[in-house]
């Protein structure tokens, strides 16, 4: 009984497990209907296109005609559509043939579409309709032309038809791309349906705000560029221009945005070549950003010459592009086949780079960060080329992967860049303490060695050409020169009028060794020494020098004292000597927060009172800028006045 019972147990396993194969067999057979023979048309036929169309690649070399196509339908050459999905058939150079068998259910004649939604060199659409023996070309466009000069102005290349009501037609539509990648989204529509679709398209595939970003980030970089002047930005502006244009030649609104030259121009490039001087500008940007020149010379200069490599490659690919796509050889497909080896070349560097920093503890937080905008952008671009090459047919979002990896990457990049501004502006801060430090270092290294050179030559003119002026003096007045003079009045005259020239010359001496000699602590603080100073000049008489001198100026600074006694001794020596003044008041007062210099006289004045004319108040106005002073002139005919404050 037992045995009996072990049998019977797994016979019924068996047949459940049978039973359950043929199920699944029979679910497979359903959910995979055979292929129908003819799309019947309603206002919109985009989900059920790829279940009726059949396909077949051939070379650009075949006959191009409907007739050649048609013989090798009946030949049995045509395949397929792939269910409910784009045709894609990745990095093929070939012509495409697509054959549709259509039918009209709508009760009136009416304006049918057949759009492709990528860039194509040209397009050709044939039709035959039940009992015609030829077929006709009913419509024909290229996406070479912008919008305005397409059969049908839209972003999408549509060819028109028309169908009476119940009306049955055969189509051929043949498409010659050269780009590479045969990667075809396309859908039959009605006019009306179509034009419905395309006023919404922008807000439904969030274009619009996508684009306001992107154009947002790189006009928020051109800023920050102009105020720090770092490459980085441009570089930034750059990709982001080159990426954005890339996408907007992907979906077709370059046709709707762009006049014709500059939409000509941009195919003159080609679309994967922007997406190529994107690549260039991003390893610029990671050098940039990670710091590889000082840091890692060798990453850095085979990125550089990555780059570089990139850029060549795009002129020559706009310079050989038309003529070989003109006899679609050989030649084409080498073009294209190193603009995707420079891709996947440039993307393994980014990887390699960010690796080696990652092994590097000092290196591995900028590493980390610049990763991780790096592998959004990697991720959206992943799956957007193994989309072109063929080996996926994935779409997970609207309107595609790398607009959104883009979007990721900025967000994150322009967050980092924010965080380097913040860095530089710090850096560029300590730059300039720095800066005025040494400065200010330098300044008083100066101002001591001229001081010192000031006191040398007071002494050298005190100690030694005044004693030799008053023994020169003394001489003059001995009994022997006495005598000698008094022989003729002539030289009696002569005697007197030298000597009070000589006089007068070692007054001169002593009074500018006074005038040039240092406030040193110990010698004179700055109201004696210009107390000094002015007893000197009376000693003539005229003009008359009356001081003023506030409290506490002695305990400013002895760099300001000798600095304020420089200007006072330079603007009452020009008073004395030039102004031809009766009387001349000098003031020194002791403000808050400044000192003020004050030279008054009742003199001729003078016209020039910008910057002075001459050495003394250039000097003047060099002593006060550099302290961060202020000087003020008033001068006219009935006298001067100079007002200098220098902040304590």
């Amino acid at each position: 009984m037992t045995r009996r019972r072990i049998c019977i147990g797994v016979v019924a396993r068996g047949l459940a497990l049978v039973g359950l194969w043929l199920h699944s067999l029979w679910c497979l057979g359903a959910a995979a209907p055979a292929p129908a023979d003819t799309l019947f048309l309603v206002e919109s036929n985009g989900n059920h296109l790829s279940e009726t169309y059949r396909y077949l690649t051939e070379p650009f070399s075949a006959p191009p005609t409907p007739q050649h196509a048609d013989s090798l339908w009946q030949a049995g050459r045509f395949g397929p559509g792939p269910w409910h999905r784009t045709l894609n058939l990745g990095f093929v150079h070939q012509r495409l043939w697509l054959r549709l068998v259509v039918k009209n259910t709508l009760p009136a004649p009416t304006r049918f579409l057949w759009s492709i939604y990528n860039y194509t060199d040209s397009a050709t659409l044939y039709g035959r309709r039940p009992g015609e023996t030829q077929f006709r070309r009913l419509a024909a466009a290229s996406s070479r032309v912008p919008a305005a000069e397409r059969l049908f102005p839209a972003r999408s290349l549509s060819l028109p038809f028309t169908l009476g009501a119940g009306e049955v037609a055969e189509l051929y539509l043949r498409i010659d791309h050269h780009a590479g990648a045969l990667y075809m989204p396309t859908d039959v529509t009605t006019t009306e349906d179509f034009l419905a679709w395309e006023v919404t398209y922008a807000f439904d595939k969030h274009w619009v705000w996508l684009l306001g970003f992107y154009w947002g980030s790189a006009l928020f970089n051109l800023v920050l560029f102009a105020y720090l002047r770092d490459k980085i930005h441009l570089w930034y502006v750059l990709y982001v221009g080159c990426t954005t244009l890339f996408l907007i030649m992907e979906d077709g609104l370059d046709a709707l945005l762009l006049p014709s030259g500059p939409f000509q121009l941009l195919w003159a490039v080609g679309q994967f070549n922007f997406m190529l001087l994107a690549t260039a500008c991003g390893i610029s940007i990671m050098q940039l950003f990670l710091r590889l020149r000082a840091g890692w010379p060798r990453l850095h200069r085979a990125g550089s010459w990555l780059a570089g490599l990139a850029l060549g490659f795009v002129g020559v690919y706009t310079l050989l592009y038309p003529a070989a796509a003109r006899t679609a050889g050989t030649g084409l497909l080498l073009l294209n086949g190193v603009r995707e080896l420079l891709l996947a070349a440039i993307f393994a560097y980014g990887w390699v780079v960010l690796l080696a920093l990652l092994r590097k503890r000092r290196h591995r937080r900028l590493a980390l960060y610049y990763g991780l905008t790096y592998l959004f952008f990697f991720a959206g671009f992943s799956l957007f080329w193994l989309n072109h090459i063929g080996f996926t047919n994935l779409h997970l979002m609207q309107p595609n992967a790398l607009a959104w990896g883009l979007f990721f990457e900025l967000l994150v990049l322009s967050a980092l860049l924010t965080g380097r501004f913040q860095h530089t502006l710090r850096q560029n801060a300590q730059l300039r303490i720095r800066q005025l430090r040494q400065r200010n270092a330098q300044g008083a290294r100066l101002i001591a060695a001229q001081e010192e050179e000031r006191e040398q030559l007071a002494r050298e003119l005190h100690d030694a050409l005044g004693p030799n002026l008053a023994a020169l003096h003394l001489a003059w007045q001995g009994k022997a020169v006495q005598q000698a003079l008094s022989s003729s009045p002539e030289a009696a005259a002569a005697g007197r009028h030298t000597e009070l020239l000589l006089r007068h010359l070692r007054d001169e001496v002593r009074t500018f060794s006074h005038a040039v000699l240092p406030v040193e602590p110990g010698l004179g603080s700055l109201s004696e020494s210009v107390e000094a100073l002015t007893e000197l000049i009376n000693l003539y008489g005229s003009p008359t020098v009356r001081t003023y001198c506030d409290k506490g100026l002695d305990q400013l600074p002895p760099s300001l004292q000798q600095t304020a006694y420089r200007i006072a001794a330079e603007l009452l020596n020009n008073a004395v000597r030039h102004a031809r003044a009766t009387c001349v008041q000098v003031q020194l007062l002791r403000l808050p927060a400044a000192l003020e210099i004050l030279v008054e006289d009742d003199g001729g004045g003078f016209k020039n009172t910008k910057n002075g004319t001459g050495i003394g108040l250039r000097g003047v106005h060099a002593r006060t800028e550099y302290l961060r002073g202020q000087v003020h002139i008033d001068s006219s005919d009935q006298g001067t006045t100079i007002v200098v404050r220098l902040p304590c």
